[in-house]
């Protein structure tokens, strides 16, 4: 089977897996009790949660408790690291993404890696239909319940599919140098 063969019938697994009943939900593989930071909080007090959760990513809420972005621990050191200015210094309002990929608890796997790939992301804030936070779901999580592939047996959640995921979340746009001609 050529490659491009391959590929197609990879995509057509994919499809028939998210719509088949009792699909590997979200919320089977999600952590339930993340720790999340609020928008006033300074990156200090984010830090020391990461620390505590051994984490790099925290789901941020604001006062009504709704997820409205995110910070990862590189958000932190970038933030630092070009500032002059302390940790205890600088708001995580200051720093935030707030451009959010998510997923609902209710949806299953295949679905939130498909988020993953989209926005180019390896954590997903998992959010009810409120926007209230119900947990984390990160590439590890996933892995961690994804069974290698054999010949015949296509397992429910795939290796390879988690693999090609986080190739396609790490692949980097790099610039395009264009040198100038000889005068």
């Amino acid at each position: 089977m050529d490659r491009m063969r391959r590929q197609e019938c990879l995509c057509h697994i994919d499809v028939e897996w998210i719509e088949k009943e009792g699909a590997m939900k979200v919320k089977e593989v999600m952590t339930g009790t993340p720790y999340c930071v609020s928008l006033q909080a300074n990156l200090g007090t984010a830090t020391e949660l990461m620390w505590k959760g051994n984490c790099g990513f925290l789901p941020v809420v604001d006062e009504e408790k709704k997820v409205c972005g995110v910070l990862t621990d590189r958000d932190i050191c970038v933030a630092l690291g070009t500032r002059c200015q302390t940790a205890g210094d600088v708001c995580v309002v200051d720093v935030v993404q707030r451009k959010v990929y998510s997923c609902d608890p209710e949806d299953d796997v295949h679905m939130a890696l498909q988020t993953m790939r989209e926005g180019h992301v390896r954590r997903l804030p998992v959010v009810d239909a409120s926007k209230n936070l119900a947990g984390v779901v990160s590439m590890d999580d996933i892995l961690l319940h994804a069974e290698p592939s054999s010949f015949g047996n296509e397992p429910e959640l795939s290796a390879n599919e988690v693999v090609r995921t986080y190739r396609t979340i790490m692949k980097k746009d790099l610039p395009v140098c264009v040198r100038k001609a000889a005068a």
